[in-house]
């Protein structure tokens, strides 16, 4: 046989395999994705009530580091939360700019409103052993009073009633851990085709309408929002055990569900705001810190990974100049697509169209993860706010979500 044609059939069959794989996985993420609670439509007369009394309901922990420019909104948004009460407790973890000037501005103007608290503290240092984010959340969950924790991000917003829907939806699940899927703000189509991708591509990794299941294996977590009981926390190893966890998110997901307590996960469009992807290439700085640690550092998977959203980027289009069954195959993937951004417009909003930038934007990704690797394998580890963070102690640190028993 001719290597030409050899080459064009390879193409076109794994075109179609790729099809029937990505067709069938959007009717599975709209299907399930549609089960998800949306925080938006929730009837709070229906929700459990929020105990009574003058403590707080839930203690809200706000780790910054250089986060100058977005720290007062976040913390004026928690400030205007009604329904519930809130101690919240902002950490300026070793800011080099005016982030705890900004902290302790908005701490003066919260003592004269009610019926939140505000405390700042001040961390001018990091142990040896610890990575700064989960550090400086462990200085904040010291200080807690109220039985539930709140954990996110120096540049999150929140919605005024977000907080009571989120805590009170908590309850009614009987959840010790509860996740709210974050809108992202963007400018553009292009952020948009970026956004989009990576949650068709998350799909493969994590069923989000299965991680209420207790025996389903999927987890998850947000950095910018994850609500946790003080005693689930505490009893399956507390922050200690994420001390050194560059994705501390996550491995909470990982560590609640592997103990046997309960996760869930909702959405709501509006509820809880932050700007993550900053231009069409945004995300490759994004994941600098994250990238090859969520892969736990496997070279292996490293490589699967990356083959993986090239070959989806590449052999779909390349597909199409085979012909008439190419060009069907190529179709049906794009259709699978679309079908997972429908499934997730409900959490992004994003039009289903997007999806026509999933190409490039795949192999961005891949590129993302790929100098995630480079980067931290050249310097012998992660850094990240001007602190690295060795690589043999973050192996030794991280969770090991793969392993079997």
């Amino acid at each position: 046989m001719d290597l030409g044609k050899a080459a064009e059939q390879w193409v076109v069959t794994t075109s179609w395999i790729l099809a029937v794989l990505w067709f069938g996985k959007g009717l599975q993420v709209v299907r399930g994705l549609a089960r998800l609670t949306d925080l938006t439509t929730l009837e709070k007369e229906s929700l459990p009530s929020l105990p009574g009394g003058d403590g707080a309901h839930l203690t809200v922990l706000v780790p910054a580091c250089n986060e100058e420019d977005a720290i007062g909104a976040t913390l004026r948004s928690l400030l205007g939360s009604v329904g519930l009460r809130l101690q919240i407790v902002a950490i300026d973890d070793r800011s080099t700019d005016r982030t705890g000037e900004r902290m302790d501005a908005v701490a003066t103007e919260a003592a004269k409103l009610g019926p939140h608290t505000l405390e700042v503290i001040h961390n001018k240092a990091l142990p040896d052993g610890w990575l700064g984010k989960p550090h400086a959340l462990k200085l904040g969950a010291e200080r807690a009073t109220a039985p539930w924790l709140l954990m996110t991000d120096g540049d999150v917003t929140f919605a005024p009633d977000a907080l009571e829907r989120a805590l009170r939806a908590a309850l009614e699940k009987e959840a010790d851990h509860l996740v709210v899927l974050p809108a992202l703000t963007r400018r553009g189509f292009a952020e948009a085709g970026m956004e989009c991708t990576l949650e068709a591509l998350s799909g493969w990794s994590v069923s989000l309408w299965k991680v209420e299941d207790a025996k389903a294996r999927d987890f998850f977590g947000v950095g910018g929002c994850t609500l946790v009981r003080k005693e689930a926390l505490a009893a399956v190893g507390g922050m200690e055990r994420l001390r050194m966890e560059v994705v501390e998110d996550v491995s909470l997901g990982w560590m609640v569900k592997r103990g046997g307590y309960r996760s869930a996960i909702t959405c709501g469009l509006g509820m809880v705001r932050i700007r993550w992807i900053e231009g069409y290439f945004g995300a490759v700085g994004n994941f600098e810190k994250n990238g090859f640690a969520g892969l736990r550092f496997s070279l292996g998977m490293l490589a699967v990974v990356c083959i993986g959203f090239t070959l989806d980027a590449v052999v779909p289009v390349a597909g199409m100049f085979g012909g008439p069954w190419g060009v069907a195959a190529g179709l049906l993937n794009y259709a699978g697509i679309a079908l997972c951004v429908q499934g997730n417009r409900r959490i992004t909003g994003i039009s289903p169209w997007a999806a026509v930038m999933f190409g490039p934007s795949a192999v961005v990704f891949a590129w993302a993860l790929a100098r995630s690797a480079v980067l931290t394998l050249w310097r012998g580890g992660v850094v990240w706010r001007g602190t690295l963070y060795p690589l043999k102690e973050l192996k030794q640190g991280c969770l090991r979500w793969y392993a079997r028993g």
